[in-house]
């Protein structure tokens, strides 16, 4: 089912399978980011990639000014699976998760050492999700 909603005066289409309704639909919505971001802190590919729709997007922050676009799960994951490599020892605490139907917005801070020092960044993930699954991730990061 689609429904069309309104959002801060910003209307938009709501996907949601016969059975949901809108609470269903952030419910659900919820448990796949929160699923994402466990799989994402363990550093596990192969469980992000069952979370991914196979058409999946991933916008990564870099190069400045506006980041790269990553589309399809194998790409994405494969991209996944190179940065882990880079970043052993990377966190991203989520700050909040506001959810609105299929979509969510993860506001995050990404700790890791670098040159021996503690060391983050804030940003922000815009995620949609289809089906049960990461539609895509949309990465901006403040400075």
């Amino acid at each position: 089912m689609t429904i069309l909603v309104t959002i801060l005066g910003i209307a938009r289409t709501l996907h949601m399978n016969s059975e949901q309704t809108p609470a269903t639909a952030a419910q659900t919505t919820r448990n796949v980011i929160d699923r994402f971001n466990e799989a994402f802190n363990r550093h596990d590919a192969d469980a992000l990639a069952s979370l991914l729709t196979d058409d999946t997007v991933f916008e990564d922050t870099s190069p400045p000014p506006d980041g790269r676009r990553i589309e399809g799960k194998p790409a994405v994951v494969e991209f996944w699976r190179e940065w882990f490599t880079r970043n052993t020892d990377a966190v991203f605490d989520a700050e909040d998760v506001i959810v609105s139907g299929d979509r969510a917005v993860v506001c995050w801070v990404y700790r890791k050492r670098r040159n021996g020092q503690p060391w983050h960044l804030r940003g922000v993930d815009v995620f949609t999700v289809r089906g049960e699954k990461v539609a895509a991730k949309l990465a901006y990061v403040k400075g």
